[in-house]
């Protein structure tokens, strides 16, 4: 493992990249593949990552990295509303 990563080292440091640049890449791989392998789940990707989870909204809002997610099924109720009644 270390080897492959020193070989990516080495690519980045030829071809010109530096530092904030090596690093916005490796963090928005990282944190792309994070999500999914965790099917977008924000909260498994951040623990997986190992960071808080408000600092994984704020990268991939920075990163442009939010995934699209399924709209929410509104709650289901026990019955029917109560019908409210005229006083007076």
């Amino acid at each position: 493992m270390k080897e492959k990563f020193d070989s990516v080292v080495e690519h980045l440091i030829e071809g010109g990249f530096f530092l904030e640049e090596a690093v916005e890449i490796l963090e928005k791989t990282l944190i792309r593949r994070a999500l999914e392998r965790t099917e977008g789940n924000r909260l498994a990707a951040s623990k997986l990552l190992g960071i808080h989870r408000n600092t994984l909204q704020r990268k991939t809002v920075e990163y442009e990295l939010a995934l699209k997610r399924s709209p929410r099924k509104p709650p289901r109720r026990a019955g029917p509303l109560p019908r409210k009644t005229k006083v007076g």
